[in-house]
């Protein structure tokens, strides 16, 4: 049975590898003896990660590539060996009231979580159809895709956008054995947002999560793992949540 959940052989291409979700999703792959493919703006801050991999006797290759650049990218995956699997990882936010966000501002969230998302999995998909293989993308979202935030409406709209393309891809490429699904974390703990969920602040927030904590990084390993692996052979244009009953709760 635990075969169906594995991810070995496979080479798997991971946006934003260099810190936070990235990071762990690529050991964590590789620990279930995935080749990877880290990427990231800077490859500087990629070789950390790469060092893990490799101590763990898997492949870790390297390639700088701006998710927001569309040339940048087209030249990552010329530069790359073949994947199997794409984890569309990299994102950011911008936190303040929509009447102050300059054009920059909002064109940054939205190139790096959108326009990125649409450019990596347009390249895979040429390169899947050139070689007449099949592939998987993994889309990151957000709960915030699927219900909304505060001041931070970028974010919410390129995330609700990324829900939409995962189902989009989904359609237009089941003919060619290409399946597109995505993962929608809700609050998760990580080393940037550590300090503002121990503040008194964020105690309001944390009773709205059924759960009445925040989630681990490696509680989404399990849900990776699936949409990376043959377990899901059947499984396209599937938006899963992974928070804690959050959503459940609409207060």
């Amino acid at each position: 049975m635990t075969q169906r959940f594995s991810v070995a052989g496979k080479r798997i291409l991971i946006t934003g590898a260099s810190s936070g979700f990235g990071a762990r999703f690529a050991v964590a792959l590789a620990e279930e003896g995935a080749d990877v493919v880290l990427a990231a703006r800077r490859v500087e801050k990629l070789e950390q990660t790469a060092e893990a991999v490799r101590k763990l006797g898997r492949e870790a290759t390297v390639v700088a590539m701006d998710v927001s650049d569309h040339a940048s990218v087209g030249a990552a995956f010329d530069s790359m060996p073949p994947v199997d699997v794409v984890v569309n990882n990299a994102g950011i936010s911008h936190e303040g009231p929509t009447d102050s966000l300059t054009e920059e501002e909002w064109d940054a969230v939205v190139d790096t979580n959108l326009k990125g998302v649409w450019a990596v999995s347009k390249f895979a998909i040429q390169k899947w159809k050139q070689d007449q293989r099949p592939g998987s993308l993994v889309n990151i979202a957000s709960i915030l895709g699927l219900r909304v935030g505060g001041r931070v409406a970028a974010y919410t709209a390129s995330k609700a956008a990324v829900v939409q393309l995962t189902k989009s891809l989904a359609l237009d490429f089941a003919r060619y054995n290409i399946r597109c699904n995505a993962i929608c974390p809700g609050y998760v703990e990580t080393d940037i947002n550590k300090d503002f969920f121990d503040s008194p602040q964020a105690e309001k927030m944390l009773k709205r999560i059924p759960y009445r904590r925040l989630g681990q990084i490696d509680e989404l390993v399990g849900p990776l793992l699936l949409l990376a692996s043959d377990a899901s052979s059947y499984m396209t244009g599937a938006i899963i949540a992974v928070d804690g009953g959050h959503l459940c709760n609409t207060l």
